[in-house]
């Protein structure tokens, strides 16, 4: 007798040039040109579908709408939040790159600013990005959440470096210069492993 497992898996289905949103209370979830789409997991394999499921589920929670856009002419974490801040209602966005790497931003706030940075993927789980998405809800409602709690691992970023910098170039290889950012829907599926 064998066991079959289920895998969630999400494809992102472009629906239309990203605008400014006018929902004052909205999270914009800004993803890199890579993400769920030549990439389908983190550097530590946690599936996008599960990131995404998160992410939306932390800002549901609180109430808060949530909207996906794919930033496609660039694979920089700060320009991608950045760009979802200025797209998003409320001017807090959730910006991701395939790896992991998360922000949060703020449209006010500089590029190079933000409200809260996870720099080190690999120590990213679905229950951390459960808890960004809802912080950036409580930003959205102009609360000030305490910080979301990190792990700080010193050897996660020798030991990870040569992975994270191949990503990295094959995310650049996906990027479209000159285009503009799309809103997209994500689609879940499930599918048997087995």
């Amino acid at each position: 007798m064998t066991l079959s497992t289920s895998t969630r898996t999400v494809s992102l289905r472009e629906l239309s040039p990203a605008t400014r949103g006018t929902r004052p209370d909205e999270v914009v979830i800004a993803v890199s040109p890579a993400f769920a789409g030549h990439f389908t997991k983190t550097i530590v394999d946690v599936p996008h579908a599960e990131v995404l499921r998160q992410l939306m589920a932390g800002i549901e929670e609180q109430g808060v709408g949530v909207r996906l856009v794919r930033v496609r002419d660039t694979a920089d974490l700060a320009a991608i939040a950045h760009i979802g801040a200025k797209l998003s209602g409320s001017g807090i966005s959730v910006g991701i790159l395939s790896r992991g790497t998360t922000m949060i931003h703020q449209k006010d706030l500089a590029r190079l600013s933000n409200l809260e940075l996870f720099p080190q993927s690999p120590l990213l789980d679905p229950a951390v990005f459960r808890m960004i998405g809802s912080n950036a809800a409580q930003y959205a409602k102009g609360e000030s959440p305490q910080p979301v709690p990190t792990r700080n691992d010193q050897m996660a970023r020798p030991r990870w470096q040569a992975k994270a910098a191949l990503l990295h170039l094959k995310e650049f290889e996906c990027i479209a210069a000159g285009q503009g950012p799309v809103e997209v829907e994500a689609v879940f599926e499930l599918t048997d492993a087995g």
